[in-house]
């Protein structure tokens, strides 16, 4: 305990000989450098205070635009939900070509068309993709399908659809991209077309 007080009472000397010799040296300053050192002080302290403002004027602006950032991307599985239906009824045999399939879908693609219309209107829209070169920011391959009609990296189909918030990348597209047909297939074509080619041998 005795030590613990002598600590005390000299971490409280050391902090009283420095008030004073801070003291004693603003003491020793001239009114204008005074000025000048409160001056300095009052910038700092304005400048900080000015950050602060910026960091939550920035802040407010983005929790204004983004905030329903979780709520729109949970929204979208009820447009692949809708897809999926679709897909479900469309390729059920019995009910192929049906009337009652026929009204059922057309209802799903008024519904599916009113969501992604109440999501244009809050800034979110759907990232192009057929015919589009593959960006990686935007889309997320997911196949290769061999296709000598386009430029290799090209999205040739779109197995989900993606979206974006403003800026902001909802979800990527899935996708499938094209690539050159590789050699070996082409030989082998070429190969099938030259046996077709020859002429059959006669059976003695």
């Amino acid at each position: 305990m005795e030590k613990e007080e002598n600590q005390n009472s000299s971490s409280n000397e050391i902090n009283e000989n420095k008030d004073s010799d801070n003291t004693s040296e603003n003491k020793d300053l001239e009114p204008e450098d005074k000025i000048k050192e409160l001056e300095d002080k009052l910038a700092r302290a304005y400048a900080e205070i000015e950050n602060q403002r910026r960091r939550f004027e920035k802040e407010k602006e983005e929790a204004f635009d983004y905030g329903g950032f979780s709520l729109a991307k949970e929204t979208l599985n009820l447009i692949d939900n809708l897809e999926r239906s679709k897909f479900a009824l469309e390729s059920d045999e019995k009910l192929k070509n049906s009337e009652t399939l026929k009204k059922t879908v057309d209802h799903l693609n008024v519904i599916q068309k009113d969501m992604i219309s109440i999501l244009k209107k809050n800034n979110i829209e759907e990232i192009k993709s057929i015919d589009q070169k593959l960006d990686p920011n935007l889309h997320q391959a997911m196949m290769e399908v061999e296709d000598d009609n386009k430029e290799p990296g090209t999205v040739v189909q779109e197995i989900q659809k993606g979206f974006m918030l403003k800026d902001r990348l909802l979800r990527p597209s899935l996708v499938a991209v094209s690539k050159k047909t590789s050699k070996k297939d082409e030989n082998l074509e070429q190969n099938e077309k030259s046996e077709e080619n020859q002429p059959k041998s006669d059976k003695n």
